[in-house]
């Protein structure tokens, strides 16, 4: 589908500077761009390629003054990355939904589905599951018995949920996703270990994204609960019992253990470990391949297993080049210290 700049300007209300009436039908990354596509500048690491992009509209942010001519149309907006988003949502939402089910798919007689909803072939339906409207279930879907999905919900192909969890409205799980395998629970008796049953479950509160591969493990008793607006990437172990707080994002590889309670609006970076039965306070900044063993207080900044203060790791990281250097030089300090206390001692 084509679209002007005006258009595009009108929709976002946003300001023209440049050829209000040149057309793009497509989306490029601005080091990348090809004449008939639209850009986008908002991390200024990539200002340079705006004077060689062969995009025909770029969204830029208000502030954004050029240095040099630029041969693209400008549209600024308030914030270039979000809208982009808001252009991606609404030519996506042009798209025609699929609605219907297919052929070799199963269906519960006992189910029971809402309007407009998408079930793929070879997808699982089991019983007395409830389905809300607007949902897709593409094919190769598990969904066990009594669970509950709510509405405007998108679960990729292959994935997996057991019986009883729970998913709210706005959710989307990718590929390969598993909510509600048995929690890692295990008694050793005698030098054996014997499985203690997981009898709870999993429940997704609204607007959650799960990345492709990620699991979330059912409670032992109980729930394990995702918050309101939790994204969560690709590849993420969370483990029973635990407890994400609202609006906290976390990139692929985070591992987390048992019964851990994460507040609101932290950020991890990948391959984060968090241990079990510990609490990490809201808003919260956790870099990457760091671990925590410990509770956090509101509104830490941590980097490093273990973690530590984000400021003294950078100051630590400064240093530990030089430990070799300082090593030889404590060394040759020590021989002169004891060169002159055997100097003194004799005379």
């Amino acid at each position: 589908m084509t679209f002007t700049a005006q258009q595009i300007a009108d929709f976002l209300k946003g300001e023209i500077v440049g050829n209000p009436a040149v057309e793009v039908d497509n989306f490029a990354k601005i080091e990348e761009g090809k004449p008939r596509t639209i850009a986008f500048l908002s991390n200024p690491k990539y200002t340079h390629y705006i004077y060689e992009t062969k995009a025909d509209i770029v969204l830029v942010n208000h502030d954004f003054i050029p240095e040099k001519a630029i041969s693209a149309t400008l549209i600024k907006v308030p914030d270039a990355y979000a809208a982009l988003a808001s252009l991606l949502d609404m030519v996506n939402s042009i798209t025609p939904p699929k609605t219907g089910i297919e052929e070799m798919s199963f269906v519960s007689p006992t189910a029971t589905l809402g309007d407009n909803v998408y079930v793929g072939a070879f997808a699982y339906i089991g019983e007395k599951v409830q389905v809300g409207n607007n949902v897709k279930i593409h094919p190769q879907t598990y969904i066990g018995e009594h669970v509950k999905i709510g509405n405007n919900v998108i679960l990729y192909a292959g994935v997996k949920i057991y019986h009883g969890c729970e998913i709210g409205d706005n959710c989307i799980l990718h590929s390969g996703a598993v909510i509600g395998a048995d929690g890692f629970g295990f008694s050793k008796q005698e030098g054996t270990y014997h499985k203690i049953q997981q009898m709870g479950n999993v429940v997704l509160e609204n607007d959650v994204e799960v990345g492709a591969n990620t699991t979330i493990d059912r409670a032992v008793m109980g729930s394990t609960i995702i918050r309101r607006g939790v994204k969560l990437d690709n590849l993420i172990q969370v483990a029973h019992n635990c407890e994400i707080g609202e609006n906290t994002v976390m990139a692929a590889q985070v591992g987390i253990a048992g019964s851990a309670k994460i507040g609101e609006s932290c950020v991890f970076g990948g391959q984060v470990g968090i241990g079990g039965h510990i609490t990490i306070g809201s808003r919260t900044q956790i870099g990457a391949q760091s671990g925590i063993i410990s509770n956090t207080p509101e509104d830490s900044e941590l980097m490093g297993s273990p973690a530590y203060p984000i400021k003294n790791y950078f100051k630590s990281s400064i240093i530990i080049p030089k430990l070799p250097d300082l090593y030889r030089q404590i060394n040759a300090l020590e021989r002169e210290i004891n060169e002159l206390k055997k100097q003194l001692s004799q005379g």
